[in-house]
């Protein structure tokens, strides 16, 4: 209930409608191809899209209308899924497969440097999510047999959660 009631209040404030025009090309917000998994933090909208035959990560900045540049995060021999970013669009989150090993990926635009959060982790993983501040990663990990939700800082140190929350 704290947890929905913690939601609600983060979805204040009017609706926002997107509208940015098409671009054939890519350059845009809106493409000829496929957007997937959009998040929206303060004015970014971070999405994975195959628009120039590959699935990269691609970050829109609603104030300058444009897409940011990302160097170092997309590469040729990983499909990149699910991002999220954080609200001053620093850090930007996402799944990574390459030669079928999936693993969470955190970006640093500040850096541009590009880890690998679970590289040590012997399990499958999927949806990661970043805190607004950029601090904390929260992912889905098959580690124990089951989908269990694990909860990492931004150095990639996993965090224990109280199993008992008071």
């Amino acid at each position: 209930m704290v947890a929905l009631a913690g939601f609600l209040s983060s979805c204040s404030g009017s609706p926002r409608l997107l509208s940015y025009p098409f671009d054939a090309g890519g350059r845009s917000l809106n493409s000829p191809a496929a957007e997937l998994t959009p998040k929206i933090a303060g004015q970014y909208v971070v999405f994975s899209s195959d628009r120039f035959g590959r699935q990269d990560v691609y970050l829109f900045d609603t104030a300058t209308r444009s897409i940011v540049d990302l160097p170092g995060l997309n590469a040729f021999d990983m499909i990149a899924t699910n991002p999220d970013v954080s609200e001053n669009g620093r850090y930007i989150v996402f799944t990574g497969s390459r030669q079928g090993r999936v693993s969470i990926f955190l970006y640093d635009r500040e850096t541009r440097q590009l880890r690998n959060l679970t590289a040590n982790l012997q399990a499958e993983v999927r949806n990661p999510t970043i805190s607004a501040d950029g601090r904390l990663i929260a992912f889905e990990s098959s580690a124990n047999g089951q989908w269990d939700i694990l909860v990492y800082d931004r150095s990639g140190r996993p965090l224990n959660v109280p199993t008992n929350p008071e």
